[in-house]
């Protein structure tokens, strides 16, 4: 082989080696995905039952906190990443829960905030107003946050549902299955710290387990690297005022959780 043709040989494998990367590059992008994967973090990696000073129950061994290593983050976060999760969103109708609705609920909050609550569904009063957490359950839940020190506008308030179920109703699988990845995309905009499910529901949908919300309650998670809380639903804690202690004290674990990743809350928590 002459120079010229080993030059042209080299000239061309680097040609197709360019087209791969090109070719992955897109790929990446159309997947929500941007940029090259950096080289592996050394992450803080810590015991929960340490991060949770309240006495609750711990499964995981560990939970991971370093969330911006590995949270599935879109090409643009914050409020532009959420404008455009609700923009492919549209007027959906994916499921036959949009006969039935006013308004599609898709969440309110800080689009920046580093602690975001995932409830269920809208009610009545959501879906008339197009607000996440505005009826009796939401005044309970707002209530919950201003006592972690926060307000509604410190954090981030959504729904794996969209769409009121009529008769709030439980939502059907299949209702839930054309959700679940618009509440993903949300997550992967808000790219937050913590995350508080509230019932049963959102802990199943985003952690696939189907244990009962009383054995998963008070024990930190892990979804896609984001430390995640989860909770009774305020409309439980409305009908078993009971549980309240119980909730509180997840909640209190999570403050300190957020505190040792060095989030502290805008006004001062309730003892």
């Amino acid at each position: 082989m002459s120079g010229a043709d080993g030059e042209r040989d080299a000239a061309g494998e680097l040609r197709e080696i360019a087209a791969r990367i090109r070719t992955a590059l897109e790929l990446r992008g159309r997947s929500g995905l941007a940029g090259v994967p950096r080289a592996p973090s050394r992450r803080r990696r810590v015991k929960a039952a340490a991060v949770a000073a309240a006495p609750v129950m711990v499964v995981d061994a560990d939970v991971d906190v370093d969330a911006d290593a590995d949270a599935p983050a879109p090409a643009v976060g914050g409020q532009r990443g959420l404008s455009l999760v609700r923009d492919e969103l549209g007027d959906c109708r994916r499921c036959r829960l949009a006969g039935g609705r006013k308004n599609i609920v898709f969440g309110v909050g800080n689009p920046q905030a580093h602690l975001v609550f995932v409830g269920e569904a809208p009610g009545a009063d959501e879906d008339e107003q197009g607000e996440p957490f505005v009826g009796k359950a939401g005044q309970l839940l707002t209530k919950m946050i201003e006592a972690m020190g926060y307000g509604r506008e410190d954090v981030y308030i959504c729904n794996v549902i969209k769409c009121r179920p009529p008769g709030n109703r439980n939502p059907e699988p299949d209702e839930v299955a054309a959700c679940e990845p618009f509440l993903k995309k949300q997550l992967a905009a808000l790219r937050p710290r913590m995350i508080v499910t509230l019932g049963k529901f959102a802990a199943q949908c985003l952690l696939r387990d189907d244990t009962p919300i009383s054995r998963l309650r008070g024990n930190f998670r892990t979804y896609e690297g984001i430390t995640l809380m989860p909770t009774f639903h305020p409309a439980y804690l409305l009908r078993d005022p009971s549980k309240k202690k119980e909730a509180w004290t997840d909640l209190k674990a999570v403050n300190t959780a957020l505190k040792r990743l060095g989030f502290e809350p805008p006004n001062v928590p309730a003892p």
